[in-house]
């Protein structure tokens, strides 16, 4: 398989979860891991706490930069299918915000290669968030 049928998308629609693993499967692949990050509950200055989170993203370069990472993930372990999904707009608490999806035919593999990519997507994904606190405020998260 190639790169040319990962699935790379950044959507303002939710992740619907099931369906991006159902998409990673394949009979070749033994192993699915996933990783799927969700705005969390979290407390702030005066007893305010996170409604939700509001994400920005640099598409072109946002997309190409996922691509690249797939690309050089499929170098180093023997991926049958890959997803990485990540969310723009607003992000309720307790919502998805991004999911990673890679088969492989065996278990460590996958789990390397999805601990490479959100590895990778933390550190440099052309994609900002703001934070939207209970009490109307937001701020930017560095």
């Amino acid at each position: 398989m190639s790169g040319e049928d990962d699935l790379i998308r950044l959507q303002a629609e939710p992740i619907d979860v099931g369906a991006v693993v159902g998409w990673v499967s394949d009979v070749d692949g033994g192993a699915i891991a996933a990783f799927v990050g969700a705005t969390r509950r979290q407390g702030g200055e005066e007893g305010k706490t996170l409604a939700a989170l509001d994400y920005e993203a640099y598409e072109q370069m946002a997309l190409g930069q996922m691509r690249q990472w797939a690309a050089r993930a499929r170098q180093q372990w023997p991926i049958r299918k890959l997803a990485i999904v990540h969310r723009t707009g607003r992000v309720e608490v307790g919502r998805p915000s991004v999911a990673i999806v890679v088969s492989t035919p065996h278990r460590a593999q996958a789990f390397e290669a999805c601990h490479y990519l959100i590895d990778a997507l933390k550190a440099e994904l052309a994609v900002w968030k703001k934070e939207v606190w209970s009490d109307g405020n937001s701020s930017w998260v560095d």
